[in-house]
């Protein structure tokens, strides 16, 4: 009878599925870890460089819980000849005795299972970044093979995963004369799109977690290479800022205070350097809320009151400072360690929890305001860059203004170089930044006229890295450049009326070409970020080489694919062209190369690290020549093409 009824239900799942019909038979459960590795994105963001190093991030984070909790003052990260990596502490150990509901061990609980941890009991982690405990299941779920060693009452405890499920039982391995965990795992090639890591990638994350936990000290070693770094500070977010502030010339010395109110720990280290640029970063529970939240609503709401209000009783002010002029030049980190933070999202980007906007505002305000009392010398410096911007932002607002009156009308205010396209959705549209008019016009003229656009740039543009914004917005080919946009700039910028969603900065491949490239990039950087956030922005690839032999024409990207090249098809009978630039490829071979969706290469340019492209951008462009030569000589045997 048994047998008969499950025929007959799977004749019904059958009839369903033919009929098109939607019922309980099409509803899949997947059980386990199986929904991570069938949608991994919705856990780590993606299966590319971000992703596979977020698995590592996972395994530290339990770690560096245990240093907040106070068991513990050291991590070491391992990068290991096999490929795999090892993240070590001297924790408490994960439990391993039986839990009492699930009869498994309770790290096979920890390994195996969403949203099982102690982060959920409050007596055992006051603070966390795993709140939502997915976090070390996820890297046992996407590892082709992962070993845990714990150690703990005097034995060393081991058991052994594959795609997140264990194969074999908990077992001792040995006696143990200290405590921790250690995790060794190797990602799934069938998941990731590359499984080497990358040394400085993970270097720039574990430095950032050293400076946001004072006294915790974090070791990464590449067995590959026999790189390591040993990153240990006293000074916690004070020396973050410091080395923040290294490539800059800063106007007074760190102001650090941290206070505990209500429940949550309020951290805030900041100096004002003499540049023009911001760089604050916020954190909750060493968590990068890049998209800050209401702890950075409540920092810039306090020191927006608190200079104004100096200012004011100083009888220094010349008018009400702004938000974004109590900003300039200002390096800050803020790090707040909330009980039940509530993020927007798994990604943990920005801090939702109303309550701690007003706690920062107080704690930020009462000893900003303490220091600016004490401290009248550096108080008066800062106000005086502080009215210094603000006057700059006035002359900017008139600059702006100027260029709205020239550009009434919208439909007639693009600059009259480009050359629009007809097709008027941003999701289709396109927008080459070509250098000079005869790149521009054999683009033009090579180009898809429904959906590409092309303006041309003549020369180098302004250095924004050295600039103010009012001097920026007198500047004829950047204000081109952004009224094409359509999206403003500074206060006004608003990413939804960006009209073209791939920017495509192209450029010849030569010094001058990758010079106005590190230009652009440092314009969209500074003032136009969000577009290269929201994963706009582009770098065309055009070829470097044109090989003819015989009737059989190919273009080549780089010197290593040359030589391929030449090795494969012989040197006998061949013509080589180098092209310096652009301007000398007729408008066919543009298409063909550079244009042409098809076949085209273009690099995406994204964000992975904040803080070290605030420090390249200011050692690159800014006014230090004898950081820029030590970091060009340091770096110059990476280089793989070089065009003299």
């Amino acid at each position: 009878m048994a047998e008969e009824e499950k025929a007959e239900e799977e004749n019904k799942a059958k009839d369903s599925k033919e009929s098109g019909e939607y019922g309980a038979n099409d509803i899949q459960v997947l059980t386990g870890l199986e929904g991570v590795r069938k949608r991994p994105g919705m856990y780590i963001g993606d299966t590319a460089v971000r992703g596979l190093h977020h698995l590592v991030y996972e395994a530290v984070d339990n770690s560096v819980d245990e240093a907040l909790a106070g068991h513990c003052n050291l991590i070491t990260i391992t990068i290991n000849k096999d490929g795999t990596a090892t993240v070590e502490d001297n924790g408490r150990g994960i439990p391993v005795d039986m839990h009492p509901k699930l009869k498994i061990p309770s790290v096979e609980v920890v390994l195996t299972k969403l949203h099982a941890g102690a982060k959920f009991e409050k007596s055992t982690y006051k603070v966390s970044g795993g709140l939502h405990g997915v976090g070390i299941s996820v890297t046992n779920a996407l590892s082709e093979q992962l070993e845990v060693e714990i150690s703990r009452d005097g034995k060393i405890y081991s058991q052994k995963y594959a795609y997140g499920k264990p194969t074999t039982k908990l077992t001792v391995k040995g006696s143990a004369n200290k405590i921790g965990t250690k995790i060794t795992f190797m990602p799934d090639k069938g998941i990731f799109s590359s499984v080497i890591f990358d040394f400085d990638i993970l270097s720039s994350r574990l430095r950032e977690l050293a400076f946001l936990n004072k006294g915790l000290r974090i070791i990464i070693k590449d067995e590959r290479t026999g790189k390591s770094h040993d990153f240990f500070y006293k000074g916690g977010i004070k020396s973050f800022v410091e080395y923040l502030n290294k490539n800059k010339a800063p106007v007074h010395n760190v102001i650090y205070f941290s206070k505990e109110k209500n429940s949550t720990n309020v951290e805030i280290a900041l100096q004002y350097n003499e540049s023009y640029n911001e760089s604050v970063f916020s954190f909750v529970n060493n968590i990068n809320t890049i998209e800050g939240g209401t702890h950075l609503s409540g920092f810039k709401s306090a020191l927006t009151r608190v200079m104004n209000n100096y200012g004011e009783k100083s009888k220094m002010s010349e008018g009400k400072l702004t938000s974004d002029d109590t900003r300039e030049g200002l390096t800050a980190v803020i790090s707040v360690k909330v009980k039940e933070p509530q993020f927007e999202g798994q990604t943990k980007s920005k801090l939702g929890n109303s309550e701690v906007k007003g706690i920062v505002d107080s704690v930020v305000y009462d000893n900003l305001n303490d220091f600016m009392e004490e401290n009248p010398g550096v108080a008066k410096t800062i106000i005086l860059k502080l009215i210094s911007a603000a006057r700059a932002r006035e002359a900017a607002r008139k600059a702006k203004d100027l260029v709205r009156r020239k550009n009434a009308l919208f439909a007639s205010s693009l600059p009259g170089k480009l050359a629009d396209c007809s097709n008027k959705d941003p999701a289709q549209c396109e927008l080459y930044l070509v250098e000079g008019d005869s790149a521009g016009g054999s683009c033009k003229m090579g180009r898809n006229r429904n959906f590409q656009a092309i303006l041309p740039l003549r020369g180098k543009i302004l250095n924004v890295e050295k600039a103010r914004l009012d001097k920026i917005m007198n500047s004829k080919e950047i204000t081109n450049l952004i009224t094409a946009l359509g999206t403003s700039v500074g206060e006004e910028f608003d990413i939804n009326k960006l009209r073209y969603h791939k920017v495509i900065i192209t450029t010849d491949a030569d010094v001058d070409g990758s010079h106005i490239s590190c230009l652009l990039l440092t314009l969209f950087y500074r003032y136009l970020k969000q577009i290269i956030e929201a994963g706009y922005l582009y770098i065309a690839q055009p070829p470097l080489y044109k090989v003819k032999k015989r009737n059989h024409v190919f273009y080549v990207y780089n010197e290593e694919k040359l030589k391929l090249l030449l090795n494969k098809i012989g040197k006998e009978s061949i013509g080589i062209q180098r092209y310096k630039g652009l301007g000398e490829m007729n408008p066919d071979q543009l298409w063909e190369t550079t244009m042409n969706p098809d076949h085209r290469t273009i690099l995406q340019v994204t964000l992975e690290d904040a803080v070290e492209a605030d420090r390249i951008f200011t050692i690159l462009m800014g006014d230090e020549v004898e950081l820029r030569r030590n970091f060009i000589e340091k770096h110059a045997k990476e280089v793989k093409n070089l065009d003299i």
